[in-house]
């Protein structure tokens, strides 16, 4: 039986058009365990990957950084790895991803989202807590998208340490306070009917809405979301997803196919919803 040949026509278009930087958060620890299936799956839909690590693996392969590995040092970790992005990567990218080694990222629904956007404004995008800072901050875990504009301004102008702190174990919530501080703007990611693009948990508990006690006090904008009328049809990411579970997604996501049913296409000259 023959293989089913998708017209990929628009997805390849939007990778040309808008260039992806993903790196992965990961250790030595986890590399085989649960980095590799991420290498298998979404992370080949990136214009430029890159693992991230403390300790170089050039088989894989992965940038080491000088720093321990630990909860505490993600802060520190994070901040290396965005120079070293800025350094050596700069150019080669419009948009820049930061996910976890447990993050699952739909690439082409996050290109066809930052049509809409400039990489040109000092922004990022990701899912959107409203605890602790002015502005609030968003979740490591779902992963989040800087701008062009905001990986110039998070090196240049963050590492002064009056104004970014660059050590400490809450990496999204001090990734976020060096972003208000240096006036990168959380944008707004939700989609025109207010439902959720970027996912703390998985797809199955945000259908659920077993939600813990504690995210109800940290999503003050859509923790009351969920099933499928909260969850956006043009989602980009969730996490804590097993690495069994990548290839699942990457089944229903590129896969299966009601028979007689056609997705309707959209119109990238309108911004995306």
């Amino acid at each position: 039986m023959a293989l089913r040949k998708d017209n990929t026509n628009i997805a390849e278009d939007l990778k040309r058009r808008i260039r992806v930087l993903c790196w992965v958060m990961t250790s030595p620890q986890n590399l085989h365990v649960k980095t590799i299936h991420i290498k298998h799956t979404w992370a080949k839909r990136c214009n430029v990957v890159l693992y991230i690590s403390s300790t170089t693996d050039k088989s894989f392969p992965t940038v080491g950084l000088n720093v321990s590995e630990g909860r505490q040092h993600l802060t520190e970790k994070t901040m290396q790895a965005f120079k070293y992005i800025y350094d050596n990567h700069y150019n080669d990218a419009d948009w820049f991803m930061k996910a976890d080694d447990d993050t699952y990222v739909i690439l082409e629904n996050l290109r066809y989202f930052l049509t809409s956007q400039s990489p040109k404004d000092p922004v990022y995008f990701g899912h959107h807590f409203g605890r602790y800072l002015k502005q609030g901050y968003l979740s490591g875990g779902a992963g989040y998208v800087l701008s062009k504009e905001a990986l110039r301004r998070l090196i240049q102008k963050g590492n002064n340490t009056k104004i970014c702190n660059n050590v400490g174990e809450n990496e999204d919530l001090e990734i976020g306070r060096c972003m208000e501080n240096i006036g990168v703007k959380i944008g707004n990611s939700s989609d025109s009917l207010g439902r959720t693009r970027f996912h703390c948990f998985t797809p199955e508990l945000h259908l659920s809405g077993d939600y813990p006690s504690w995210f109800y006090r940290f999503d003050a904008f859509h923790g009351k979301n969920k099933g499928i009328d909260g969850i956006s049809d043009y989602a980009i990411s969730f996490h804590y997803v097993k690495p069994n579970h990548m290839y699942d997604l990457e089944f229903y996501v590129y896969h299966l196919r009601p028979y007689g049913v056609t997705s309707g296409h959209q119109n990238l000259n309108q911004p995306a919803h």
